[in-house]
């Protein structure tokens, strides 16, 4: 029994290592894995300058002020935008002049000494739609001078007002005495949400390079000469594992890569990756900080590190391979990857519901029973519990989940055995969903 075993063993090693090195010695393979990260790189490049060309873009703004209620120093010029005084000049006639250069726009403020009348009516004219940024920027400071001008028509004392301002903040404990912050969940949540995605990249990816390495080599009939030998459970679980060792050297050189590209690179590139964040972003990113070391001490904490890392290991593996052991059924039900789209579609169907559950179920209500159904649902935990666990999810029920999850796996290659078994051996026919059923009979 345990020379059988030994056997079965053997075999299964030495067809995760034959995927493996296949994978590995790929030329295409090892092309992206150096390709992929200066790709990465260049992107980000592309996109600092792009958005710094388009913060630094200074827009030139003329202006008729024929209000009392606005003075010049309300249009003083900043970094980004140059205001021009055309009060004296008829509209009609500003409208033209500025038309026909290349100022962002003319900003009009009728003779209105009524505050909220005009509010009402200011204008702004221009050439092509101004962005909304730059509409709310203008509002905003428009509506910071007329508010002090309502409030001081109404003798209220504007310091007064200020200093009267409380900000309420509640500390937040369950029952237990643990405590815990908006900042906190905040952080929390976001992380479980970057895993969902990670994962459902990485299924996607991944999956689809599983699903490829059947057909290539059913199509080269290789295939068959390898199934004479083992067993297609044995096949397809070194295909599986052996292809996700493959995945996991590659991500392990791209993050090396892009620290290396970012710690080192960019630096000497003289881009500072906090030069487009403004004074007030920088303002709301320093008092963040200090509520989170005020709140949580250091960060999350490293048990709360392990508590999630730990869990995403084991969920992120669990799916890989339950969605792997999908794409290589796949794989071997169609002669080329045309055919398999109508079979992709179903697989992304619980992965796309399970990002959905996450995105709106699990935000608003992390615990209540539509969450935890799916954080259990073998085809959805992956993505659902890891939005969950780090709000806090009872040991059993991560349990329960992952004993599911990997249960279902085992059954999927079973059955996705069971189709390779028939399938290899249909070539020329389009296999339908009455030809599986068929198929799984066997």
């Amino acid at each position: 029994m345990f020379k059988n075993i030994s056997k079965k063993m053997n075999k299964l090693k030495l067809i995760i290592a034959r995927e493996f090195f296949t994978k590995v010695k790929n030329k295409t393979f090892l092309l992206m894995t150096v390709l992929s990260p200066l790709l990465m790189v260049a992107m980000g490049v592309l996109i600092f300058f792009i958005s710094k060309s388009s913060n630094e873009k200074k827009r030139t703004i003329s202006y008729i002020n024929q209000s009392n209620l606005f003075l010049a120093e309300d249009f003083e010029n900043t970094k980004t935008l140059e205001f021009i005084d055309v009060s004296s000049t008829p509209l009609e006639a500003a409208k033209e002049a500025v038309k026909n250069t290349e100022q962002y726009g003319l900003l009009y403020i009728p003779n209105i000494d009524n505050v909220d009348d005009i509010s009402k009516n200011i204008q702004f004219f221009s050439n092509k739609s101004p962005s909304v940024i730059f509409t709310e920027r203008l509002e905003k400071k428009l509506s910071k001078r007329l508010s002090l001008l309502k409030m001081a028509a109404l003798n209220i004392d504007t310091e007064q007002v200020e200093k009267s301002k409380i900000k309420t903040k509640m500390k937040l404990s369950n029952f237990d005495g643990d405590k815990t912050s908006k900042m906190e969940n905040s952080i929390k949540l976001a992380i479980g949400m970057g895993a969902g995605y990670i994962i459902l990249l990485f299924i996607m990816i991944y999956g689809t390079m599983v699903m490829r390495s059947v057909i290539e080599e059913k199509t080269s009939r290789i295939i068959e000469i390898i199934v004479s030998s083992v067993k297609p459970f044995q096949l397809l679980l070194g295909k599986v594992i052996g292809t996700a060792g493959a995945s996991f050297l590659q991500i392990t050189i791209w993050g090396i890569l892009l620290s290396i590209f970012y710690l080192g690179i960019l630096p000497l590139l003289g881009i500072d990756t906090n030069a487009q964040v403004t004074p007030e972003q920088m303002e709301l990113m320093n008092n963040a900080t200090k509520n989170v070391e005020l709140q949580m001490g250091i960060g999350i904490g490293v048990e709360q590190l392990v508590k999630i890392a730990f869990p995403f290991f084991l969920f992120f593996i669990g799916g890989y391979l339950l969605y792997s052991a999908l794409y290589a059924a796949i794989g071997a039900a169609v002669d080329n990857e045309t055919d398999t789209q109508q079979f992709v579609m179903i697989i992304m169907m619980p992965l796309v519901l399970a990002m959905y559950i996450g995105a709106v179920v699990v935000v608003n209500d992390p615990h209540g029973s539509i969450a935890t159904i799916f954080s259990m649902i073998p085809f959805t935990s992956p993505i659902v519990m890891l939005m969950r666990i780090p709000l806090g999810v009872p040991i059993w029920q991560i349990v329960v989940s992952l004993v599911l999850l990997y249960l279902t796996f085992l059954a999927m290659i079973w059955l996705a055995g069971k189709i390779y078994r028939v399938g290899i051996l249909m070539h020329g026919k389009k296999a339908s969903f009455k030809d599986l059923y068929k198929w799984l009979k066997y």
